[in-house]
């Protein structure tokens, strides 16, 4: 997000001045993620025709936001693997199963920030560690801000909604059946879907 990072620099100082706008500039502060308010989701593009999607139901994540200084900001995210949900109890089996996930030996896919960037108005970019089965490299989320406000219970609340894209394989998830047509099964590109509302801690 561009409210999240670790380093901060001359560089990231410059980003965080572009990124003090009214809509961010008054957010700070340590935050939870509302696991009843967001999504973390994915699409894939099965038998080449239609796509599937699909999310984790089960996750936890803490945020320390700096709107003044987004490059002081920290996100920590945690996904249970045994939570994924496709609408088909068979599907998920298999993808919990040793030709996917391998839940049982790993259960938890986890992202770590460590860059921010802010590319003007209410858009950033995250640039974090994704670990999946083991393996972990970077990964960049485009982020749109989409507002701050305290709900009726009296919680002050952000949220923001991201897009990335993976090339599975490269996390070793490689799996897959041919197509008597041509084509494999399942799509090696994954699209990522986020929508975050996260509460300020009291």
């Amino acid at each position: 997000m561009g409210l999240f990072g670790r380093k901060t620099s001359a560089a990231n100082t410059a980003t965080a001045t572009v990124a003090a706008n009214p809509h961010t500039a008054a957010v700070g502060g340590a935050y939870t993620i509302d696991p009843a308010h967001s999504t973390f989701g994915f699409v894939a593009r099965h038998a080449m025709v239609t796509n599937v999607k699909g999310k984790f139901n089960d996750f936890t994540g803490s945020l320390h936001l700096d709107g003044r200084n987004p490059a002081a900001s920290t996100a920590t995210i945690d996904i249970t693997m045994d939570s994924i949900d496709t609408g088909s109890a068979d599907r998920d089996g298999h993808l919990k199963s040793a030709d996917f996930f391998k839940t049982d030996e790993f259960p938890v896919m986890t992202f770590r920030s460590t860059k921010a960037e802010a590319l003007g108005g209410d858009a950033f970019r995250i640039t974090g560690d994704l670990t999946i089965l083991g393996v972990t490299k970077p990964l960049s989320i485009d982020l749109e801000f989409s507002g701050a406000a305290k709900d009726p219970f009296g919680n002050e609340r952000v949220g923001f909604e991201g897009k990335a894209e993976i090339l599975r394989s490269e996390w070793g998830l490689t799996w897959n059946a041919a197509l008597e047509t041509g084509g494999v099964l399942v799509s090696d590109k994954i699209k990522l879907h986020f929508d975050i509302s996260a509460i300020k801690n009291v």
